[in-house]
């Protein structure tokens, strides 16, 4: 007898349910961006996936980047990128444009899709609460030529020196879901832009979040087979990097999972963005991506 579509509907949340008890009251923090964040139907399926979470008593943070769309908005008012290490260096004009276009338009954008479900999002930045203080990042480069270590001056480039939590606890208690722009002040009176992976990583950090997801363009880390590993530990992830099974663009990736970890994360997943609703893939069921866990 063929299953009807009820029935397949209640199997499914048969499935999903112990793991609706498992996150219920808990915090996950969502780092949106990249291939996903320009694709319409893969942005209403994000905005969804997040208010489902709400709906299921989960208490979940979104964090976006936005880089290619600060490259475009640069591009058309004229002001030329710079790069210095593969980072791009962000001057005083610079840093003013990475603000309206990180807290303002992709912010509202991701707001404006999150309420369309029905729920009630909020746009925010670090600046907001004095949630995040940021200092100049401290990068150094190798010169290949001469092997001498030197310091790289990104102007504008910060890193988080400090989470405030106070304001994402209200919003927990509330019916509110933060989607926050990795933009922060400094002590020194300046705004600076963040990676958005180690903002989201500090941000998660602070709350002790039970999962921190990074959206990226790939389904997770791959063995030496090119087959998906579905969870590691610390200790795991450093030796795979160590004997050149992570490389590339993902060593950075899972460096940054590996801080969040340290900084009090319970478990963070690199997952596939641009498959449809894989939020709710990697919470409700055993998992779409790779986990890494202390």
């Amino acid at each position: 007898m063929a299953t009807s579509e009820s029935e397949m509907q209640a199997r499914l949340l048969a499935q999903a349910l112990p793991f609706m008890q498992k996150y219920e009251n808990k915090t996950i923090v969502v780092k949106y961006g990249g291939h996903a964040m320009g694709d319409s139907s893969l942005g209403k399926a994000f905005a969804e996936d997040i208010a489902l979470l709400k709906q299921s008593g989960i208490n979940p943070i979104v964090v976006h980047g936005g880089g290619p769309q600060i490259g475009a908005m640069l591009g058309k008012m004229g002001i030329e990128s710079k790069f210095e290490g593969g980072l791009r260096v962000t001057d005083a004009k610079t840093v003013e444009i990475v603000e309206m276009v990180l807290a303002g338009s992709i912010n509202k954008e991701i707001v404006a899709l999150i309420n369309q479900t029905g729920e009630w999002a909020i746009g925010l930045c670090g600046k907001d609460g004095n949630m995040v203080f940021a200092e100049k990042a401290k990068k150094t480069v190798i010169d290949p030529d001469s092997n001498i270590e030197r310091v790289l001056d990104l102007g504008f480039v910060g890193e988080v020196v400090e989470v405030d939590r106070t304001l994402l606890d209200l919003l927990a208690k509330s019916e509110m879901i933060p989607v926050i722009a990795p933009v922060a002040p400094g002590r020194d009176g300046a705004t600076y832009n963040i990676n958005a992976d180690t903002f989201a990583g500090a941000i998660a950090g602070a709350l002790h979040a039970s999962r921190l997801l990074f959206l990226t363009d790939v389904e997770g880390v791959l063995d030496k087979n090119k087959e998906l590993i579905k969870e590691l530990t610390v200790s795991q992830a450093r030796a795979l990097i160590k004997d050149g099974t992570i490389s590339g663009g993902m060593i950075p990736k899972v460096e940054t999972c590996i801080d969040a970890i340290k900084a009090g994360v319970q478990g963070v997943v690199i997952l596939n963005g641009k498959t449809p609703h894989s939020v709710l893939l990697e919470i409700f069921t055993e998992g779409a991506g790779t986990l890494i866990v202390p």
